[in-house]
């Protein structure tokens, strides 16, 4: 096997001793359940708490719009997010964030992929996504349902003939453990309304984040992230440092080194330059609008940036195999620090 190819995932990230199966993986697991954490990464029941983060995050993207849908849980609190962004006129036409109820708005599961159910719900607003199982037909499919007022969204994504995602386990920094499991890009149908507009996802790509781990009290991280069909990529500087980077290219899942982002945190439209120490990956991203938001709640705090825009440059399934050519995929990238 190439160095760059990955090993299939395990059901489990954990080992029957509780010890982390830490690397890469082609495929996700049965579960990311942390219930059996051995020594020496376990620690206290209220430490614990307050430091397991788990979050579900889902983008849309077409020719029209780039939608972004969070549900995140903190521990002590939870939140969800989401939004349209209209490329075709440069700016958000929808968006909706709201802080939620500690044990009550939000509902994640441990199953990242079969099995996955991710809730959250206050004030007659509701996000939902479910992987599907009623039918053999459906077993491929995930469903994201939006109804927060005029802001709709019903979405199905066809995993059937997806490229397999990653599964990336290991250690952070003030924090002990954490895994993330990133889809690959796969084909959309359904639509997304906003008042008396309707947009049609039937040629568009989605993709999900399921990531669920104990961090530091204090975590940043810089990211990038597009999927077409055929291609698609994830890349991470901070927190996780090179675990869950890695290109999706003609069906193939492909490890990447450490990714360098060269950008200017102060101009939320200025162009990036990424590329990843290991010659494999060399990418602009062009901003097209963005969203940002800064909350301050006295014992917590967050700092976000998301651009949404197009990559350009190149990618390479190794450093002996041809340049690929990249042009204006759709996707996003991000600045992001929270205090939680």
């Amino acid at each position: 096997m190439p160095a760059n190819f990955l090993p299939p995932a395990p059901a489990l990230v954990l080992s029957p001793e509780g010890q982390p199966r830490f690397g890469k993986y082609a495929g996700a697991p049965h579960a990311i359940d942390w219930s059996g954490l051995a020594l020496p990464h376990r620690r206290g029941k209220l430490w614990q708490t307050l430091h397991h983060k788990h979050w579900h995050y889902v983008a849309l993207a077409t020719e029209e719009i780039f939608c972004g849908i969070a549900i995140v849980d903190v521990g002590w609190t939870n939140t969800a997010f989401a939004y349209v962004f209209d490329r075709q006129e440069g700016k958000l036409i929808a968006s909706y964030s709201q802080d939620g109820l500690p044990g009550l708005t939000a509902k994640l599961n441990p199953h990242p992929a079969a099995g996955a159910a991710s809730q959250f719900q206050l004030f007659g607003k509701k996000i939902r996504f479910q992987h599907l199982s009623e039918s053999e037909q459906a077993q491929a499919q995930f469903q994201l349902q939006l109804q927060c007022g005029s802001f709709v969204i019903d979405a199905l994504l066809d995993a059937s003939q997806a490229a397999p995602s990653l599964l990336a386990i290991g250690e952070v920094q003030g924090g002990t453990v954490h895994a993330t499991v990133k889809s690959a890009g796969m084909p959309l149908t359904g639509e997304v309304k906003v008042g008396n507009r309707s947009f049609s996802l039937q040629t568009g790509t989605g993709s999900y984040d399921h990531s669920n781990g104990f961090l530091a009290r204090e975590t940043g991280w810089r990211w990038a992230s597009a999927h077409a069909q055929h291609v698609g990529f994830n890349l991470q500087a901070g927190y996780f440092g090179s675990n869950e980077n890695a290109l999706w290219l003609d069906g193939k899942l492909i490890a990447l080194g450490a990714a360098q982002f060269d950008f200017d945190a102060s101009q939320a439209m200025a162009d990036w330059h990424i590329h990843t120490d290991d010659g494999l990956l060399d990418l602009y991203f062009r901003p097209e609008g963005f969203r940002a938001e800064n909350k301050n709640l006295l014992i917590a705090s967050s700092r976000y940036l998301q651009p949404i825009g197009q990559f350009s440059g190149w990618v390479r399934a190794s450093i002996d195999s041809p340049k690929r050519q990249i042009e204006k995929l759709v996707g996003v990238t991000e600045d992001h620090f929270s205090k939680w």
